[in-house]
């Protein structure tokens, strides 16, 4: 009985020992960071401009065809795509047989009416030499006359036909008519074209990009309005352009204007570009870029609370107006207070 009692009281010192060294080896509860007072930022909504994405692509103010301008075979073309090319620069070659021999035929025509011209003015000569001898009276004067001019008139105008005939032979030849870039000369030589087939197509004019819009947003495009550009679609060209020309016409429900920008490159004429125009404005949350950290692909914010503790909350972010904001889509609302990212 006395062992059971020392037994006892024994073990009850053994786990008072145990519960003190437990409770010597607990460490002391770490307070919550506290954010300092130079810095912080109380996000309030803005009003930004609602940029909206839309279709361009990078093409020249006009476009030139290089027509042909009679039917027949395409005989010659002097350029091919790429090529760079002069106003009134030959291009491609069309020749019509048929033209040809109407030429050969008006040609007899004017040798014919040139030999009755020359018959006509010697018999001229010979019958106003008589009627002066008073061999031929001058109704017979009046009547070779006559006849003198009937053979002078219709030389005239065989020799017109001739020429009308030459000329529709020489609209063979195409010329560019501006200059610029071919862009498309795919006709093969040997091809049969028809009158008003283009044969080359050509740039015209400056280089833009143009963009297209829904008819319903057409007031929102402004003269003068900066849009901005991918300057990944442009080899790093411009980053922003300034909408110089709308079109009043509507094609297909889209309205079309042109955005010029510097140093536009002019050997992707018809590349797509990726722009974006304001189309009206909007209330958004914003914020500096140094308020914002990214860890493993996600952005935070360090949030402060009413008694300046900080923790870092989850945001949803994507690109701000300038290059060193960024809007806060969601995570923390208007009214909290943020402290820049390096805080401690």
């Amino acid at each position: 009985m006395a062992n059971g009692r020392v037994l006892g009281t024994l073990c009850a010192l053994g786990g008072a020992l145990v519960l003190a060294a437990c409770g010597a080896q607990q460490p002391a509860a770490r307070s919550a960071p506290t954010a300092p007072l130079e810095g912080r930022l109380r996000l309030a909504m803005q009003t930004v401009a609602d940029m909206k994405p839309v279709p361009a692509t990078l093409t020249t103010r006009d476009m030139a065809d290089a027509r042909a301008r009679i039917s027949g075979v395409l005989t010659r073309l002097t350029v091919k795509d790429g090529d760079n090319v002069r106003q009134g620069q030959l291009v491609a070659m069309v020749r019509d047989e048929r033209i040809g021999m109407e030429t050969g035929a008006y040609d007899a025509q004017v040798a014919a009416a040139s030999a009755e011209a020359a018959r006509a003015a010697a018999d001229l000569a010979r019958t106003q030499d008589l009627y002066n001898h008073g061999v031929y009276a001058k109704a017979r004067l009046e009547q070779v006359e006559a006849a003198a001019k009937v053979a002078s008139n219709q030389l005239a105008a065989a020799r017109a036909q001739r020429a009308a005939s030459a000329e529709l032979g020489a609209q063979g030849a195409i010329y560019a008519p501006a200059a610029g870039r071919v862009l498309a000369a795919d006709t093969p030589v040997g091809s049969v074209v028809m009158a008003g087939q283009s044969v080359a197509r050509i740039t015209a004019g400056p280089v833009v990009v143009r963009l297209e819009l829904p008819e319903a947003e057409a007031s929102a495009l402004k003269l003068g309005e900066v849009v901005r550009l991918n300057p990944r679609d442009l080899n790093g060209a411009a980053s922003q352009g300034v909408i110089t020309q709308i079109y009043p016409a509507i094609d297909n429900g889209q309205i079309q204007a042109d955005v010029t920008a510097p140093g536009l490159p002019t050997d992707l004429v018809g590349a797509r570009v990726r722009a974006m125009v304001q189309v009206g404005e909007r209330q958004a949350l914003l914020a500096p870029r140094r308020y914002i950290v990214t860890r493993d692909g996600v952005d935070y914010a360090r949030l402060v609370a009413a008694d300046g503790t900080v923790s870092e909350m989850p945001v949803q972010t994507t690109a701000g107006p300038s290059a060193d904001t960024v809007e806060i889509l969601s995570g923390v609302r208007s009214g909290d207070v943020l402290t820049p990212a390096g805080a401690p």
